[in-house]
């Protein structure tokens, strides 16, 4: 499918949430703006499936656990599920409390077009970085979009700098955490398993747990981050548990217990069974993760449509309740319809422009194999898990890339000392390089002989850079770590600065 149909099928969604905006709503006063911000939402929503949605499959897709028409149709059947089941019924309707409404003055329209411009901004910024195939935190493109906006409207004094801060230190935190986390896991699968004379009987040892272990991280985070919009339904459901506002992580670590006791009792002899007719070597161990990844993919891809659906449909929904009320809420209903538009709108997006992305993250930045990206997967779900417990700001996004870093590096070093082609390219260079340095300082008197030798030890040096450059990049693609973690870094800038501008614009436009 090319460029162009894509991009008529996109619009046609974003002409068909319009159109049922108008016909559903004709009789809110500034209708007109609405369908605007409904177009606007759903054409974030896109994005978000288009960007954030790869993170979640595209290490299944490297590894070849999924193919990519197999990732698309997963994440959007349960992106869609977790943001229409588990999205939850109201949103805050300023993202992560960064500006204070009061500076709004009461003034529900300059409210509503600060967040038309919000969304817009976040989605523009977010087309450029899938087109530049740089995976970047949805959250913080509306972060950004919010608070250029709110500086436009009511200056810089209406941003919360401390909440700022703290998602500015999530750029450190988050890929770190998860690049660690990664690595550990890997290393364990090497070094109790791939290292092992009886790689076999050690898998059949370490697959169930290391299984479990998934499991209960995945039970834990789905608590945490996808059951917390509906735990008053949870509750009705299951009375015996505490009457709290939202999941603790006690509870949601009980959880994830008893679904890896439950795991661990179900794997474990199909892990024996299936290892039986297995080779002793690397690629035979691989199989054993692969349809761990495909549940992996699958619970991440819930957990994200019921906690990032609110990057979408938050300030849509804020819009909606403000148009309707006349005011400015904290918390606005999420009706049916604006919850549908960005669980649609993310699996359409995911669906048209998603596999850019997921190539990107599976295959462009280090190769990846089924233990590699099932790797990549625990550690996306329990750095979120440490981090809820710790309450520090993390992105899933950061987390997840981070992840794919972790591994590349970790394979880097455990290789340092290997004897593939490129090293032993690169070994004799240096002893190459040397030889002409011990012959300099040997030489005689002539000039003009320890010049040309000086310049062709600089010439040898330079071809020493670009084989060491070649061996790091058969781990990981030092440019591409390069352009994301740059991405990263200007995200809220650049999503900040789009929105101060569409603010403007729209506040001078009447609709």
């Amino acid at each position: 499918m090319n460029s162009t149909i894509k991009t008529i099928l996109g619009a046609a969604f974003a002409i068909a949430v319009a159109y049922y905006v108008q016909s559903a709503f004709g009789e809110i006063p500034s209708v007109n703006f609405l369908t605007l911000a409904a177009v606007f939402g759903a054409y974030m929503a896109m994005n978000i499936g288009a960007n954030d949605v790869a993170n979640n499959v595209g290490p299944a897709v490297g590894a070849g656990a999924l193919t990519i028409g197999g990732a698309v149709i997963v994440a959007s059947i349960f992106e869609a599920s977790g943001a229409l089941l588990a999205g939850g019924d109201v949103v805050g309707t300023i993202k992560k409390g960064i500006i204070d409404p009061v500076a709004f003055a009461g003034d529900p329209m300059m409210f509503v077009y600060a967040m038309a411009a919000a969304l817009l901004s976040a989605a523009l910024w977010l087309t450029l970085a899938t087109w530049l195939k740089a995976p970047v935190s949805t959250t913080h493109s509306i972060v950004g979009g919010v608070m250029g906006a709110g500086i436009a409207a009511g200056g810089f004094a209406i941003v919360s700098w401390g909440t700022m801060g703290k998602i500015a230190a999530s750029w450190v935190i988050s890929p770190v955490l998860g690049g660690l986390i990664a690595a550990a896991f890997l290393y364990i699968i090497k070094s109790q398993i791939l290292h092992q004379d009886d790689r076999l009987n050690a898998a059949k040892k370490i697959v169930p747990i290391l299984v479990s272990v998934m499991a209960w991280a995945f039970l834990t985070y789905l608590t945490l981050k996808g059951f917390k919009h509906i735990w008053k339904d949870v509750l009705e459901f299951l009375p015996f548990l505490p009457e709290t506002k939202k999941p603790t992580i006690g509870v949601a670590a009980s959880f994830g217990l008893i679904g890896a006791i439950v795991t661990y009792i179900f794997v474990k002899p199909r892990i024996s069974s299936k290892i039986a007719g297995l080779e002793n070597d690397r690629a035979a161990i691989n199989t054993l993760f692969t349809i761990p990844l495909i549940f992996a993919a699958a619970m991440l891809s819930f957990a994200h449509g019921a906690n990032d659906v609110a990057n979408a449909v938050g300030p849509l929904a804020a819009i909606y309740d403000a148009l309707s009320h006349a005011t400015i809420s904290a918390k606005a209903a999420i009706p049916l319809w604006v919850m549908v538009t960005g669980g649609v709108g993310i699996s359409v997006g995911l669906a048209l422009f998603g596999p850019r992305l997921i190539k990107t993250v599976g295959t462009e930045i280090t190769d990846l194999d089924p233990m590699r990206a099932f790797s990549i997967m625990m550690a996306a779900a329990i750095t979120v898990v440490i981090a809820s417990q710790l309450g520090l700001p993390v992105s899933s996004t950061h987390i997840a890339v981070g992840g794919v870093f972790g591994v590349g590096f970790l394979r880097e070093w455990m290789d340092r000392k290997g004897t593939d082609e490129k090293r032993i390219a690169l070994e004799q260079q240096r002893e190459k390089v040397q030889a002409l340095k011990d012959k300099l300082e040997t030489m005689g008197d002539d000039a003009q002989q320890k010049l040309e030798l000086f310049e062709t030890i600089k010439y040898e040096k330079k071809k020493t850079k670009v084989l060491k450059r070649a061996v790091k990049d058969t781990y990981v693609k030092r440019g591409m770590v390069q352009k994301i973690v740059a991405a990263w870094v200007i995200t809220v800038p650049a999503a900040a600065t789009l929105s101060a501008i569409v603010f403007f614009i729209i506040r001078g436009i009447e609709i």
